[in-house]
């Protein structure tokens, strides 16, 4: 048998890096990346003139919202359901000094939320939902009465204003063992 001294064709190799760049800037642009959104909270700016506020005198002007390992809800030491929290914050905000046992005014109301170290996420998120909605709520109603727009439709100026008469206040604990 005779041999023969060909040798095989190679193939060219020349363009596939390229090939594999235009296909690797292919995905990178056509794939969408889904961004985790957390809960919008801003923390209130330090003022060096403004001296803190004495919450000794001032009880009646906080809400006190426990959420325990079993995700029961307890405001004011007493058992709520999660549909009643809304209503129950939105008349604690509200108050104006009407009933002794509420806030002074929306300005000073604060909202205490202390979550078990075993509350579940939903639990959490939907505690939050309700308590921001109580917020949106009022700022809502006071944006139709003063200016016949809802909050949202608002300038932003506007929107300033109502949010001074309804500051968000929401004060979250450290979670705990209870």
């Amino acid at each position: 048998m005779a041999r023969s001294n060909r040798s095989t064709p190679e193939i060219n190799a020349g363009s596939m890096a390229d090939i594999a760049f235009l296909l690797l800037i292919f995905f990178l642009v056509t794939t969408t990346m889904d961004v985790d959104t957390g809960i919008a909270r801003k923390l209130p700016p330090t003022a060096e003139e403004q001296e803190p506020e004495d919450m000794q005198g001032n009880a009646r002007n906080i809400y006190e919202v426990y959420v325990n390992k079993q995700d029961k809800l307890l405001v004011e030491e007493n058992e709520m359901k999660i549909e009643n929290l809304r209503e129950g914050a939105r008349n604690f905000i509200d108050n104006n000094g009407k009933d002794p046992s509420l806030s002074d005014s929306p300005e000073k109301a604060i909202i205490s939320l202390v979550n078990s170290r075993g509350t579940s996420y939903e639990m959490y998120i939907s505690v939050q939902n309700e308590l921001t909605a109580a917020y949106n709520e009022l700022r809502n109603e006071a944006a139709i009465t003063k200016y016949n727009l809802n909050y949202t439709e608002l300038p932003k100026a506007k929107q300033k204003e109502i949010r001074k008469m309804y500051p968000m206040k929401i004060s979250e604990a450290p979670p705990g063992e209870f």
